[in-house]
C-alpha cells in the first residue's frame, strides 16, 4: 500500500506494500525511506507510523523476509527495520541478503528476542544493531538517525 498526504489530505493506493506522506520540513527524517519488516501487522503499522511522524517520506512494509528483499529491491531503503523471527524467510537470512545488496544501509533488528547470542549471530551478518521491542520509539528513532547520520559526508 502507498499512502500519500499532499496538504492534509490522504491519498490510498493498493501498490508495493508502502506508505508515503509529505514531509514535514522541520522532522528528522525528511526525505527518507524506510523499510519496515515484521510479521505482526499491528507492529508494522505501529512503526510505519512512528517513521512517518518523524519525517520519513516512504515506508514500505514486508511482513517476512522474501517480501522485504523484494520489496526493498524497489523502494531502495535508507534505513531497514527487521523482525528476527518470521515464517518463510527470518530475519537474519533476509538481513544477510539484504546486507550484500545494500551494504551501507542501516539494518536495525528490532525483536523480543534480543540477546547477547543474537547479537552475536547479527553482527555475523552485517546487522547494525540489536534493540528489544521493548524500548521506546523515541529510543529507536534516536539510534535510527545515529545509524544514518554516520552515512553522511
Amino acid at each position: 500500500m502507498i499512502v500519500e498526504g499532499a496538504l492534509g489530505d490522504l491519498k490510498c493506493a493498493v501498490e508495493r506494500g508502502t506508505l508515503e506522506v509529505q514531509s514535514d520540513q522541520r522532522k528528522r527524517g525528511i526525505g527518507k525511506t524506510v523499510l519496515v519488516v515484521d510479521d505482526h501487522a499491528p507492529i508494522r503499522k505501529m512503526l510505519a507510523t512512528a517513521f512517518l511522524s518523524d519525517g520519513f517520506k516512504t515506508c514500505g512494509e514486508a511482513a517476512n523476509g522474501a517480501e522485504a528483499i523484494e520489496l526493498a529491491q524497489q523502494i531502495k531503503p535508507d534505513l531497514i527495520t527487521m523482525d528476527l523471527s518470521m515464517p518463510g524467510v527470518s530475519g537474519l537470512v533476509a538481513s544477510s541478503a539484504l546486507r550484500k545488496i545494500f551494504p551501507k544501509v542501516p539494518i536495525i533488528l528490532f525483536t523480543l528476542y534480543a540477546s547477547k547470542i543474537v547479537e552475536v549471530e547479527a553482527a555475523k551478518v552485517g546487522i547494525s544493531v540489536v534493540l528489544s521491542k521493548t524500548v521506546s520509539f523515541y529510543v529507536l528513532m534516536d539510534i535510527a538517525h545515529q545509524l544514518m547520520g554516520r552515512l553522511t559526508p
